[in-house]
């Protein structure tokens, strides 16, 4: 029966398993960093750095001040902090290994609740728009009809 279920979700993930993503003003994948879509983080890579620029709704830059972010990898009974740095568009954090999940939690001021997002870096090519994977432009099957 496990053996059935294993099968089951790796043929589903197969079939379903992307959608394209929302790209930003940069073509960096979109992030919200709110719970009512206010505002947004977008994540490009630089060499061996993600760089995290944050918008408004509008996709407007926003202006650095008390923001912080917090980022881990790792398995999740091992999690590795990564250091994060603070630049004048967003935050640069260490980039993750390839399949690994980034995991984000991100602060208005130091006394705000935390907003928690995730991006599996998945770097595997998307067979319809030729893209890796965490960053496919494709449009979900809804959107196409």
């Amino acid at each position: 029966m496990k053996t059935k279920l294993i099968l089951l979700t790796l043929i589903t993930s197969l079939t379903f398993g992307h959608e394209g993503v929302e790209l930003g003003p940069n073509k960096g994948r979109i992030l919200e960093f709110s719970k009512d879509e206010t505002l947004h983080g977008e994540v490009i890579v630089k060499g061996d750095q993600f760089h995290i620029a944050l918008f408004d709704k509008d996709m407007k830059p926003v202006v650095m001040a008390e923001q912080t972010l917090t980022a881990t990898t790792g398995e999740r009974d091992k999690p590795v902090k990564l250091v994060v740095e603070k630049d004048a568009r967003g935050f640069v954090v260490p980039i993750v290994k390839a399949g690994d999940w980034l995991i984000l939690q991100y602060k208005d001021a130091p006394d705000a609740k935390a907003i928690t997002a995730r991006l599996e870096y998945n770097t595997a090519n998307c067979d319809g728009c030729n893209k890796a994977e965490w960053l496919c432009e494709c449009k979900p099957d809804a959107e196409k009809k």
